[in-house]
């Protein structure tokens, strides 16, 4: 699971994973496996990476999945 949608809402913002890692109090290495779909955000890292950086943004629109369901 690959996050696009918050990528690029990132690269737009000058947002790296290591200020998502700031924010969440995780490692560089954890906040990375969690953008590249390795591990899963939990909802309250979602809520708060949305309420810091991206108050315009729905929560849906970032977090959507670019898997396909079969």
């Amino acid at each position: 699971m690959v996050y696009r949608n918050l990528r690029a809402e990132m690269a737009r913002n000058n947002i790296t994973i290591q200020d998502i890692a700031d924010l969440l109090n995780v490692r560089y290495a954890t906040a990375c496996d969690k953008m590249n779909g390795k591990y899963r955000f939990f909802y309250d890292e979602a809520k708060a990476i949305k309420e810091f950086f991206f108050k315009d943004q729905p929560l849906e629109y970032l977090f959507e999945s670019d898997e396909k369901t079969a």
